[in-house]
């Protein structure tokens, strides 16, 4: 379909964007790689009267060091969040999730914080940002803020962003030295995950010190599995990742639609958990 009508406006600088964005109000759309946009808009799902394409930002990509975490600009495209040797040094979760993501032209264009914004809890890259402790700044008419995570999804397709706020940048703790793993379950290539399982684990003494699991695609935003993270807190071989992971649909809310009830989904979540667990933990 043809998207309907709007006005469009391309800032060269963050505080120009932000200065679009307030004027507008609720009624504009931020664009960045578009491939989350763009459907929404020929599918008139989406009615902007103003979109602001943000992808001539420079200060809003690239990958940096900053102290214990990585900076990664929000602008960052999933194809040099998979190559930056950054990321896959202290963030290998990312990198690894991120090469999942939908097929190589999307990956080209779609960006870290497009995905981020977009808040939707079929995407893989918000169940890996709270899995990782990512946390997201955002600037807006009143300055710059920090918002962690487990914070920013409010529900579906609904973030902590305001209307006039822009994403510019996510941060996300070192995790060097802790496997990792990424283990969805799709229809079909390149399809949204039915259910998805990012997995940190962090070994000692040839037992699980501490484990985190953010899951896709089991509620109205991603979630973060507490009851099987508690439980995987000394597991010391298959056997017992295996116990741990069946608790590992507790607490969720899975939709039922034409791909899965949710009591597939709860299914699917303790099998990936334990896959993914095991892989993260060289313990498959």
């Amino acid at each position: 379909m043809i998207p309907p009508a709007f006005e469009y406006a391309r800032p060269a600088s963050v505080d120009e964007a932000v200065r679009a964005l307030a004027d507008a109000g609720e009624e504009a759309k931020v664009l960045a790689g578009g491939q989350s946009l763009l459907p929404l808009l020929r599918l008139r799902l989406a009615f902007p009267e103003l979109v602001v394409d943000v992808g001539r930002i420079p200060e809003l990509r690239g990958v940096r060091e900053d102290g214990e975490a990585l900076a990664i600009g929000a602008l960052t495209t999933h194809h040099d969040v998979i190559h930056d040797p950054l990321v896959r040094r202290y963030a290998g979760l990312l990198a690894a999730a991120t090469a999942t993501v939908a097929d190589p032209a999307v990956r080209h264009r779609g960006t870290l914080g497009g995905s981020l914004a977009h808040a939707d809890p079929a995407g893989d890259l918000p169940a890996v940002a709270l899995a990782l402790d990512a946390e997201l700044v955002a600037v807006g008419p009143g300055g710059k803020r920090t918002i962690p995570a487990r914070e920013f999804f409010l529900d579906y397709l609904q973030s902590a962003l305001s209307p006039d706020e822009l994403l510019v940048e996510v941060r996300i703790p070192k995790t060097e030295g802790w496997g990792f793993h990424y283990e969805k379950f799709q229809r079909v290539a390149q399809a949204w995950a039915i259910v998805g399982v990012a997995a940190l684990v962090r070994r000692a003494d040839g037992q699980i010190a501490e484990a985190r699991i953010g899951l896709t695609n089991m509620g109205s935003t991603p979630l973060r599995a507490t009851a099987a993270e508690q439980a995987l807190a000394g597991a010391d071989g298959p056997e017992a990742v295996a116990r741990a992971a069946e608790a590992a649909a507790e607490g969720t809310r899975p939709s039922q639609d034409l791909s899965a009830s949710p009591e597939y989904r709860e299914h699917l979540a303790r099998v990936l958990t334990r896959r993914a667990v095991l892989a993260a933990g060289g313990m498959g």
